[in-house]
């Protein structure tokens, strides 16, 4: 049991998100993250991934022991001030790895048979003067990953049936049954298609810049279902332009949710509003492997998936 008013909600969940820590606990809201903390001995936080959590915030509550993050990636948290102050920290993998690999099979295949821009061509009646011009085939390319994590090595395991060749990239190499190559550059050089799938970090900073996309090359495609700080935007803004790759297909992007509007005026690329885990089934799951990270706490037992930084 989860006590009353220990735990301080930042910033806005949508409503399905919203319903189940309603159900399940009582919390304090702060909607605005960059406001002062109400009143009040708090415990633990809850708070979304894609919401930042202020160093300012967690100094103003010292009771603070546990901040609980509903998404995987926790780039948004003050790990340094965390360890430093001895606050643990969850997050939410594996429960939306479904929803992202989806998306992920559904952006390259949207991007390599430009399914949008055929849509378009019946929908104006281009159709009647013209046959829409050919695409690509996924079957036999190389598919490289970068970052074979969790969602990394469920993605290969979805691309198989395609019949394609993988290959991966990463810090570690793993114990799976792909061709590892520690440089990003080589591992572009061989692709087809080339997925982002690593966390961000100092170390994924620009990972993909002006040499990786050269390497990646004019007939092959990017797809980031990362972070958008993983990618070089300006880089990947003027390889679209001149055509260094072919295409990109974007679910994350730097300034979240405004975007650099020159990639609305292209016609090689496929975006999407950051939606990954933006399934019913997935959010619910999310929001309440959280909420039992939060029980978890309060019980004193281990905690369910603890981020150790």
């Amino acid at each position: 049991m989860i006590p009353v008013n220990s735990v301080l909600q930042v910033g806005h969940f949508p409503e399905v998100m919203q319903a189940e820590i309603d159900r399940r606990l009582t919390p304090v809201q702060l909607l605005d993250a960059n406001s002062p903390p109400p009143a009040g001995n708090f415990e633990a936080i809850l708070v979304r991934s894609n919401t930042k959590l202020p160093e300012s915030l967690l100094s103003q509550i010292p009771s603070i022991r546990l901040v609980s993050t509903c998404g995987v990636g926790y780039d948004n948290l003050p790990l340094s001030y965390l360890k430093k102050q001895g606050i643990k920290a969850t997050n939410t993998p594996g429960v939306l790895n479904d929803a992202v690999c989806e998306l992920a099979i559904g952006m390259m295949i949207g991007l390599m048979r430009r399914i949008p821009q055929s849509q378009e061509h019946v929908k104006s009646g281009a159709w009647s003067k013209a046959v829409f011009p050919l695409t690509t085939t996924l079957a036999g390319k190389t598919v490289g990953i970068a970052g074979m994590g969790r969602i990394g090595q469920e993605l290969a395991n979805r691309l198989l049936p395609f019949k394609v060749k993988i290959a991966y990239s990463g810090p570690h190499e793993k114990p799976v049954p792909y061709a590892y190559h520690p440089d990003i550059c080589d591992l572009a050089r061989i692709c087809d298609v080339l997925f982002l799938t690593c966390p961000a970090t100092s170390e994924t900073d620009n990972l993909i810049d002006a040499k990786a996309l050269r390497a990646l090359g004019p007939h092959s495609y990017l797809i980031n279902i990362a972070r958008g700080s993983v990618v070089n935007e300006t880089d990947l803004l003027c390889a679209l332009q001149q055509n260094v790759i072919a295409g990109a297909a974007l679910d994350v992007f730097n300034n979240e949710p405004n975007l650099n509007a020159s990639f609305l005026s292209l016609d090689n690329v496929l975006l999407t509003p950051h939606i990954g885990s933006a399934t019913l089934e997935t959010r619910i799951a999310m929001t309440n492997l959280a909420i039992d990270n939060l029980e978890a706490f309060f019980k004193q037992q281990p905690l369910l998936t603890e981020v150790h930084y």
